[in-house]
């Protein structure tokens, strides 16, 4: 390349840099995965490092030497009394044992031990404990600088916030990463498909981006969770080797990372990190590496180590990247395929939204076999060109939902044609609406078809009133055939409209019939859930339930009653008034109750499990999660996802994983079934 050449590539991946690093720290919304990232960030640092005098004449600003600022409005700024580091990133297992060799020159030890962790794909953020208490909550900013979200951060279920046991130093910083379990990450997701709204990508974005709300109570809705491993001031000190660290983090009560390998030379952390790559699925939070650090924190301090960056007065320079050398993060490659687009059909939601997926040549993907792929909307269709016809790439974004990465364009076919995203219901032809701002088109008419069978498969589903035998078939032929055409009219087919309809007819009409008339008292919680209230999934419903014991104190309950139910933000509270005042939706409820539906409230008890938390894991003897969870409930007890000290029991079966130990680890009662059943016969 001529000076001149390069001089204007490193000008233009300066400024794609920079705009991704908007995207990625400041708004959560990344266009491209961290993999290409990582790739446009490598090409600018050879540029700059192989020709040195034309990137000082191009100017000193660089993204790659300073760190991503994530700090945003509406929070106070809080200096770090210890800056946050970044790690180097490699792809490549020669470029790990190079990170090995350097540290063996300088130190003049050729078995050195290292820790081998989880990189865990979430937010990074630093707590600071003072005397034992957390005092703050701060973001990793710039790297000397963040935002305080500490009244955030104290919604997390899992984090005392006083440190348990002895050795608790005067104040130390302690670092880690705020992230969402892949339940949680759907059940949101289906709260916003519900809702008309556009999906989030994966969980990590939605996690920076749940972090940066100002509303604490929304952030308490969507179960954030914690992971700590890093350390920054620390007086006086408590550890010697990270290692030891780990051990401190578990004695005082916090979350720890999972499968942590202390090893010495590098064919064993080669090895630690293949066997990583094989069990981090398992966990969790979602992974994107392994993290290698020096074990001894003597040696982290020796003079030639330390940190690049770093000025001659230990101070590190302002608004530089500090990197330990001592660190670096060793990334797996993102699991992609490479297909074909055979079509792009438009999937018509109960509430109307269009959302476009990409019918693909089925291909293997992470060991699964991947036939369609979301792409979101109309907007990003647009932004990644896609066409039908086209050879694309394909991976699980965040390890959970097949999406389109990049078209390879130089294998477009020659005719293709740019996809136009049709402006009508493809359903009923109904002329599609976007809200202004919106990114989701949607069919307005609430007698579209599409959009009425939808909405009667959830209310019968089993997160709804679950009535056995009609499924998605028999929905749609009551439907064909005109026998239904509202929710409430599943409760008013005859026996004798059904009999012409199959061969069997008189015995699966009256074991429908039977199903429809067992869920006329089906549980208030079920009947709440399967109206589909947007914002509201299956545990808010139960909260509903058993704060107002019935639809019509619930279609009457003020704003303010809502926003008092735990973990109930604004937004689902308005949400839930919004559409009980919605004149069809309350003509709904009548007509339910008009065709004899009248659901069960929760059973007031008296048991000593009311209130009580459990957390379910691995697989019981002889009975079904589902069934447990039903058990527990009736009991007046809840159910959560993560183990935290506010949990009262973990019932645990056979392969029960790290909850388990985290059980173990927080001094929570861990049950067998034969234990869970003899609490609920004793009440």
């Amino acid at each position: 390349m001529s000076p001149a050449e390069v001089s204007s590539r490193i000008v233009e991946l300066r400024a794609t840099v920079a705009h991704h690093d908007e995207l990625y720290y400041r708004r959560a919304t990344p266009e491209i995965s961290d993999f290409d990232y990582d790739r446009l960030k490598a090409e600018l640092a050879g540029l700059e490092k192989l020709f040195p005098e034309v990137a000082r004449a191009v100017g000193p600003d660089t993204p790659t030497a300073r760190v991503g600022d994530d700090r945003a409005e509406g929070f106070a700024r809080v200096k770090h009394r210890q800056a946050m580091t970044t790690l180097d990133n490699t792809y490549d297992e020669a470029e790990l044992r190079e990170f090995h060799a350097r540290l063996v020159k300088a130190l003049g030890v050729e078995d050195l031990a290292y820790t081998v962790e989880p990189k865990i794909d979430g937010v990074a953020v630093s707590l600071t404990f003072e005397q034992g208490r957390l005092t703050r909550a701060v973001t990793r900013g710039d790297g000397e600088e963040g935002d305080d979200v500490i009244a955030n951060v104290r919604t997390l279920a899992g984090l005392p916030h006083r440190l348990a046991g002895a050795s608790v130093p005067d104040v130390i910083e302690i670092r880690g990463e705020i992230f969402l379990r892949e339940e949680e990450f759907r059940r949101i997701n289906q709260v916003q498909e519900e809702a008309g709204e556009a999906p989030y990508a994966n969980p990590r974005n939605l996690a920076a981006g749940t972090l940066k709300q100002l509303d604490a109570r929304l952030v308490a809705s969507r179960r954030l969770e914690i992971v700590l491993y890093g350390m920054g001031i620390c007086e006086p000190p408590v550890a010697d080797s990270q290692t030891a660290y780990h051990a401190q983090l578990k004695a005082w009560g916090l979350p720890g990372v999972e499968q942590i390998r202390t090893v010495r030379g590098a064919d064993a952390v080669w090895a630690a990190i293949q066997e990583l790559d094989t069990l981090r699925r398992g966990f969790a939070y979602g992974t994107d590496g392994a993290v290698v650090k020096l074990d001894s924190f003597e040696q982290q301090r020796h003079p030639k180590i330390g940190f690049r960056g770093m000025a001659a007065d230990g101070q590190a320079e302002a608004a530089r990247k500090l990197s330990p050398r001592w660190a670096c993060a060793y990334k797996f490659a993102p699991d992609r395929a490479e297909t074909r687009v055979r079509a792009i059909t438009i999937q018509v939601g109960r509430t109307g939204a269009l959302t476009p997926v990409a019918e693909l040549e089925p291909v293997l993907l992470a060991g699964t076999t991947v036939k369609r792929a979301t792409l979101h909307n109309a907007d990003e269709i647009a932004r990644k060109d896609v066409r039908v016809g086209d050879a694309v790439l394909v991976e699980k974004a965040g390890e959970i939902i097949p999406a389109v990465v990049s078209v390879l364009v130089e294998k477009r076919p020659a005719d293709s044609l740019p996809y136009a995203f049709p402006r009508e219901c493809p359903v009923c032809r109904s002329v599609a609406v976007r809200g202004e701002g919106g990114v989701v088109w949607r069919c307005p008419n609430p007698h579209c078809p599409e959009k009425v069978r939808r909405r009667i498969e959830h209310f019968a589903s089993k997160g709804g009133v679950d009535i056995e035998g009609l499924g998605e078939e028999v929905v749609a032929l009551l439907l064909e055939k005109g026998l239904i055409k509202t929710i409430a009219d599943i409760f008013r087919v005859k026996i004798e409209a059904l009999l012409p309809l199959k061969k069997s007819g008189e015995v699966w009409a009256s074991n429908l019939i039977a199903g429809i008339a067992a869920r006329r008292g089906a549980d208030l919680w079920r009947v709440i859930n399967g109206l589909g209230i947007p914002q509201v999934g299956a545990a808010a419903a139960k909260d509903l339930a058993r704060t107002f014991r019935s639809l019509d104190a619930l279609a009457a309950a003020p704003e303010a009653d809502l926003v008092r139910i735990d973990g109930f933000g604004e937004k689902t509270a308005a949400a839930v008034r919004v559409w009980f005042a919605d004149a069809a939706n309350g003509e709904l409820v009548r007509d339910l109750q008009a065709a004899g539906v009248a659901p069960t409230p929760p059973v007031a008890t008296a048991s000593t499990l009311a209130g009580k938390v459990f957390v379910l894991t691995g697989t019981l003897p002889t009975l079904s999660r589902e069934e447990a969870t039903a058990k527990i409930e009736a009991a007046g007890g809840k159910i959560s996802g993560s183990v935290s000290k506010k949990t009262h029991y973990v019932l645990a079966g056979e392969e029960a994983g790290s909850k388990l130990e985290k059980a173990r680890s927080l001094g929570v009662p861990v049950i067998d079934e034969a234990e869970f059943v003899r609490m609920i016969a004793a009440g």
